[in-house]
Parts: structure tokens; C-alpha cells; sequence
């Protein structure tokens, strides 16, 4: 298959399949045995099945008739996967390292004119389906079921932090202060600040920088003020927007399981990063994909 049609098909290119054998089979994932001794699936084989439902919305069944293989043997594959690709997270997401932060302040600031600032964060939902357990705490004020996926984004909207899981109907705000991030805010960012909206207005998020509430009475300077911030978190809504259009699994969640859904959210954020920066861009939307109207947490 040529380097584009599997790029189309995977989503990924042929060489970042290539690292992520490497990185599995280090992690100890393998051929392994199918029930009663047969051959198992090989590792190869099994990552074509689990980026395939990655990056759409087929059931098991059609998997498997794609694969040649019977349902269970897909679905076993792709947790196999899916478990020790999320064992991985941190070698894919990783907050900044001092040099990092500095790289990350003057691209910012080139592009902005906002000096110290290393990031954006933002908060969006995944939609699922009503879990068995308070499945009312799932109900957001949209009027879906979902959980939440907190990312904080570098000037290449690479994730350098994630969040996922809280229910649907929690505020951007509080779901901030139940991070691991915010535990450990005043390490991370020294002297750094992070661009954000409107939810992360107050004294508790002093690391912070958001656009004022415009209450009609805003001068010139603070409207461009909010202007500039506004131009800043597009990064961040872009990073969500890209997740949803090319790792396609994350924009219906059918899984019943919350412990898998979480997993299989880590998965799309560090197959995201993977990506990010290798020249892909998107064909359906060259100047980044747009967020979807039902992510927003406000």
C-alpha cells in the first residue's frame, strides 16, 4: 500500500506505524496465543485493527469481517492495544521542560505579542451514552451524555497535559481544580501563564490569562486585549477540532465501559501528538479543523 493510501486509510504515515510497533514491542505487547493454541494475532496486524477503530465509527463485527478475523479476536486485539498504548502516555504527553517553556513563550509571543505565555487550556465533551451508573451526573446542559477531556496545548497544539473523565454536567472551572495539573500548578509553570476563557476568571487560577467580561463598557485597549487572547486559544479549539475529525471513534463514544472510554480518549489525544508536526494536514480542512459545536463547556 502507498505512503498516501495508508496515511488516508490509518491515519498515520507508514514510519509512525513502524515507531508505534517498536514502542508496543518494548512494552512487552506481542503476537502472543489464540485460545486453544492457534497462532495469534501478530502485533502488526493488531495495531491495522486498532487504528482502523480509531479513526472510525465501525462496529467489531465489521472490523473483523475487514480484518478476517471473528469479533472476539478483534475486540481482544484492539483493548491489547489500546491498554498498553495508554501505559505509554507519558512518553507522548509530557509537560515542558525549562528549554521547552522558554521555545514556547517566544513563539507565543512572536505571534501574539503576549509575553510569558506557554500554552492554552480548554475543557470539551466526548459524547456517550448514558452510563448504568449515575448516568444523570453525564447529562451536560446540552442535553447529552458525555465526559470530559481537559487539554492544555503548546503554540503547535500538541498536548502537553490531559484530564479526561469527569462528567458532562461539571463546569469547566471545577474540573480544573479536581486536575493533577492544578495540584502541582505553581511547580510547573514558574513564571509562565497559560491562555484560557472566561471560566478560568478569578483568584484561584492566577497562572491564568483570560479576556474580560465584555460588559459593554470595555475600552479600545481591553477589547484588543481580548482580541489578542481570543486569537491565542484558537490553538487549543483547533487541537480538539483535529482529534474529533481524524481519530473519528472520539466523536460518539458507544462503549459502555467508563474505564475504556477513558482509555480510548488518552489513546486519541497520543496518537494526536504523534501526528502533530509531521506535515499533516488535514484534506477536508487545510487552515485546521474547526471545533464542533457541541464541545464547548461554558
Amino acid at each position: 500500500m502507498d505512503e498516501h493510501t495508508f496515511r488516508r486509510h490509518l491515519r498515520v504515515t507508514w514510519a509512525q506505524f513502524d515507531f508505534l510497533v517498536i514502542k508496543l514491542e518494548q512494552q512487552g505487547l506481542n503476537q502472543g496465543h489464540h485460545f486453544g493454541g492457534l497462532p495469534g494475532v501478530p502485533l502488526r496486524k493488531k495495531l491495522l485493527m486498532f487504528l482502523w477503530y480509531m479513526g472510525n465509527q465501525n462496529s467489531f463485527r465489521e472490523i473483523s469481517d475487514r480484518f478476517d478475523v471473528s469479533p472476539s479476536t478483534a475486540h481482544r486485539a484492539i483493548l491489547d492495544v489500546l491498554g498498553t498504548l495508554c501505559s505509554l502516555t507519558s512518553s507522548f504527553i509530557a509537560w515542558p521542560n525549562h528549554c521547552e517553556k522558554r521555545v514556547s513563550a517566544a513563539a507565543f509571543a512572536r505571534i501574539l505579542a503576549l509575553n510569558g505565555i506557554i500554552g492554552a487550556i480548554d475543557g470539551c465533551h466526548i459524547k456517550i451514552q448514558r452510563p448504568i451508573i449515575r448516568g444523570a451526573d453525564y447529562l451536560n446542559r446540552k442535553g447529552f451524555y458525555s465526559v470530559l477531556l481537559q487539554g492544555i496545548v503548546d503554540e503547535k497544539g500538541r498536548f502537553q497535559d490531559i484530564f479526561v473523565g469527569p462528567p458532562g454536567k461539571v463546569h469547566d472551572a471545577r474540573m480544573l481544580r479536581s486536575s493533577n495539573f492544578y495540584r502541582t500548578w505553581e511547580e510547573k509553570m514558574e513564571d509562565y501563564q497559560l491562555l484560557g476563557d472566561t471560566a478560568y476568571i478569578g483568584n484561584a487560577y492566577p497562572f491564568a490569562v483570560t479576556p474580560k467580561r465584555d460588559n459593554g463598557a470595555l475600552t479600545a485597549e481591553e477589547q484588543a486585549g481580548n482580541v489578542q487572547i481570543s486569537r491565542g486559544r484558537v490553538i487549543v479549539e483547533q487541537a480538539f477540532g483535529r482529534v474529533k475529525c481524524k481519530w473519528r471513534r472520539v466523536r460518539d463514544l458507544q462503549n459502555k465501559r467508563l474505564d475504556i472510554i477513558v482509555m480510548v480518549i488518552m489513546a486519541e489525544c497520543i496518537l494526536h501528538n504523534l501526528c502533530t508536526g509531521s506535515f499533516d494536514v488535514c484534506e477536508d480542512h487545510p487552515q485546521g479543523c474547526p471545533r464542533q459545536a457541541d464541545d464547548d463547556n461554558m
